[in-house]
Order: C-alpha cells, then sequence, then structure tokens
C-alpha cells in the first residue's frame, strides 16, 4: 500500500516582521474562499498563529518543532494537518534558517528543517520598503544557503508603486526564481498586537471581517493558481500518533478562557488519543474544576491582565483548593502563577492567588525569559518517572519575586546545554513552572 501524502509548501521571511503572518492568513483564507480544502501548520512554539489559522480555515492547525519533537510525532502531526485538505500551507517562524546552535529531536528548530524534512518550497515573504534591485541578492543569499531546501518564489511586500514591483521583482526573476506576487503598504490591515505577541484570535474584534479583507488584498495582488502549483507532496509515513505526553489522568479538567489559552493542541489530542477524556472550565467564569476529574491542568495564558478577576473567583479557588487535596493538579507559565500565593499586576497591584505552591510573581517589571528548555523530572509525577526528560521552552515576562519552600519541579538546560538550574516546584499532588511542555523526550 502506498504511503499517504500530504501536499504543502512553507511561507517564510529573512526576518520577523517580514509578513509572513499576514501573507499566511490572506492565503488561507482566499482559497478557503475558492473552495480549496486548505490546512496549517506552524513551525516552532507559538499559541497564537494556529488560533488565527483555525478561524482562516475552519481546521485546527498544528505545530511543527524540528527541535522538541522526534520523527514519528513530527509525521503524525503533519498528516493530521493533512487529513481532508488539497493544500496545507505551512508558516514558518522568524527567519527561514533560524534556529539553536545544538540540535534537538530532528533539528535546530528553524523553518527550514521542516522545508528540509517534507520536501516543500518555501515561498518567501520579502519586505521590498527601502530598497529595489538590492532585494535579489538577499533571496540569492537565502536560494544558495541550504541545498536541501528550495525558494519555490518569492512574495514582495510593502511595495509603494508598479515602477518598485518591476525593479524589484524584475532582478529577482532574472535569478530563475518567479515573483508570485507584490502586496501595497497597507497599515491598517494590521492585526492587533500585546507583550507575547498577536492580541489572541478569540479577543480580535472583528476578526472574520479582517480575514475576509486580508484574502481579498492577497487574491487581487498574489497568483493564486501559480501557488497552488508550487506545493509539492511529502509521502508521510502511515503509523499512529502517539501522545507527545502521557495523559495527566483519565478525566482531565482543563481550564480555557481569555486567561488560560496557551495548550497544544496536539497535547490534547494525545490525551484523547490514550483514552483520556478532557472537560474545559472558565476560572473567569469562577467555575470549579469539574466534578468527576482526576486532574486538572491550568496552561498558560494572561492571568496577569486578569489578576483582580481570578483573585476574585472564590467558587474556582476554593474548588481547586479542595481538589488538590485528593487529586493531581498541574500548572504551566500562566497556571503556575495562578497556582501560587499572590501574582503582582502591571499597577504594582498585589493579587492572592491560590497558595498551592509558595512561589510570588510580577508582571510589575517586565523581563523576557524566551528560549528552548530541557527539563528532567527531579521526582516521579504525573508528567512521568524521576529522571525522565521533557522538551519544551519558556516564553514570558514575569519573575518570580521568591520561590518559597516548595521542592523543585525539574533540573533544566538551554538548547545550546547551558544549566539553568532547577525551575518551578512541587508540593503534594500540586507541581507546576513557567515551562511549557511541547513532548517527552522519549516520544516517537
Amino acid at each position: 500500500m502506498a504511503e499517504p501524502s500530504v501536499r504543502g509548501l512553507i511561507v517564510a521571511a529573512p526576518a520577523s516582521g517580514t509578513g509572513k503572518t499576514t501573507l499566511t492568513l490572506g492565503l488561507l483564507a482566499s482559497l478557503r474562499a475558492r473552495g480549496v480544502r486548505v490546512g496549517a501548520a506552524k513551525a516552532g512554539p507559538d499559541y497564537i498563529d494556529p488560533a488565527f489559522h483555525q478561524a482562516a480555515t475552519g481546521r485546527p492547525s498544528v505545530n511543527l518543532d524540528s527541535w522538541a519533537m522526534a520523527p514519528g510525532l513530527l509525521d503524525g502531526l503533519i498528516r493530521r494537518a493533512g487529513d481532508g485538505a488539497d493544500l496545507v500551507i505551512g508558516e514558518g517562524l522568524m527567519g527561514l534558517f533560524d534556529g539553536v546552535a545544538v540540535p534537538g529531536a530532528t533539528g535546530s528548530g528553524a523553518t527550514a528543517d521542516i522545508a528540509a524534512r517534507t520536501g516543500w518550497p518555501v515561498l518567501l515573504v520579502v519586505n521590498a520598503g527601502g530598497q529595489s534591485q538590492s532585494a535579489a541578492a538577499l533571496v540569492k543569499g537565502f536560494a544558495t544557503y541550504r541545498g536541501d531546501v528550495r525558494i519555490g518564489g518569492v512574495v514582495l511586500n510593502n511595495l509603494g508603486s508598479p515602477r518598485h514591483r518591476a525593479l524589484a521583482g524584475g532582478a529577482i526573476e532574472a535569478l530563475g526564481i518567479p515573483v508570485l506576487g507584490a502586496l501595497p503598504r497597507k497599515p491598517d490591515i494590521a492585526l492587533p498586537e500585546r507583550h507575547l505577541g498577536l492580541v489572541q484570535a478569540g479577543e480580535t474584534k472583528d476578526l472574520e471581517a479582517r480575514l475576509d479583507a486580508l484574502g481579498r488584498i492577497v487574491a487581487e495582488h498574489v497568483d493564486l493558481d501559480a501557488v497552488l502549483a508550487l506545493a509539492k507532496p511529502y509521502g508521510v509515513p502511515d503509523r499512529p500518533l502517539h501522545p507527545a505526553l502521557p495523559p495527566l489522568g483519565q478525566r482531565i479538567a482543563v481550564a480555557r478562557d481569555a486567561a488560560f489559552t496557551f495548550a497544544y493542541p496536539h497535547l490534547l489530542e494525545g490525551w484523547r488519543a490514550a483514552g483520556a477524556e478532557i472537560a474545559f472550565f472558565s476560572p473567569l467564569a469562577d467555575d470549579p474544576p469539574p466534578a468527576g476529574a482526576d486532574a486538572v491542568y491550568l496552561p498558560g495564558g494572561y492571568p496577569e491582565l486578569h489578576a483582580g478577576r481570578i483573585a476574585g473567583a472564590r467558587t474556582f479557588l476554593e474548588g481547586l483548593r479542595g481538589f488538590a487535596e485528593t487529586a493531581t493538579v498541574y500548572g504551566e507559565c500562566g497556571g503556575y502563577m495562578v497556582l501560587g500565593e499572590t501574582l503582582e499586576d502591571a499597577e504594582c497591584t498585589t493579587h492572592a492567588m491560590a497558595g498551592l505552591l509558595g512561589v510570588r510573581t510580577s508582571f510589575a517589571k517586565r523581563k523576557l525569559h524566551l528560549g528552548y528548555r530541557r527539563a528532567t523530572l527531579l521526582g516521579d509525577s504525573p508528567l512521568g518517572g524521576a529522571g525522565g526528560v521533557l522538551m519544551g521552552h519558556e516564553f514570558h515576562y514575569a519573575s518570580i519575586l521568591t520561590r518559597g519552600e516548595d521542592e523543585p519541579l525539574f533540573n533544566a538546560c538551554a538548547a545550546d546545554g547551558t544549566d539553568l538550574g532547577a525551575l518551578g516546584g512541587r508540593r503534594d499532588r500540586v507541581s507546576a513552572s513557567f515551562f511549557h511542555i511541547i513532548a517527552s523526550g522519549e516520544a516517537s
């Protein structure tokens, strides 16, 4: 039997802020409007862009991370993105070749690793603002930097005039690389942002209208037929998708609202595939964990923006404390902050949290904590046995004022091997840290 194949391409750029998300969402919306069944994926660790992908396609998007994910998990997620789709568009992160110096499971975390693995061609978005023919030199460098990555076409962004397009586009096409589109300067279509990236899809006003507008602009200025023709198939090994992380329990209560949104879909889907039941509840609505659950997962999100409401959600906090007496409670990043003693918001107001761990956190003085992490469990846990390895990342601006007296949860190192020491805390059945898990180090 022939192995299944997934047709796709990757939208990438020389750097962040060049227009990847604008082009990706515009392509997804315009192709869907044409009747194309289009799926989506995001290279690297990201919670926000995949939610916009889903809004544009009507289908779940997946993360593809060459540093944190083993080959079997990567291929299973690629196959998942392609289920029932005519085409998958993968959105890159940062610049095409940007990754870490020391590879993880299958690569450096760079978008280029995904392009090389799948053979999907790259549609390179080039910001032509402030240059014309010089854009061709940049494209030539990207086209020759790695022999296993192919630049299949270019879309120019931030163009000021037809003459600007002719000068920059003509120089690139002289290299034998087609220019498939040219987007004009349109600052009015930018999506709103906040400190961790775009404002979340569920909070973006008039999102459907914004996506429709992006789709119309891309359909007007990009050759959609040429984009469709650019996509290439990747023969995906046909094997079951294993959970990226063992389920926390049989019946898992997952916090989900504007304060708790950063749960990777592939983790939840893997838990379901392993037979676990998942029930969502809203701390901001003052919901307690659902009765009958044997584990609670508080994912990351934006509790620092809702600290007063969380502190006043007595039914939620009392229910959580009662739950922790007999069952597992696990939190990541924002969940860690809520499980602690206090959370200081941007206005320097201190709010009492659940008090299930001794940590006190603050968002008053922002400091970026960012990077891949390889974490080793320091004791037996629902996350795995002592000594088990987990792959993931940190991305937060909050800081720890005091850790309290809890035992640490992990010992961690950065992607380059730098020892970061102990992370997080654990007390009885409660554990949490600022670390976002992507996959178990043993996930196949």
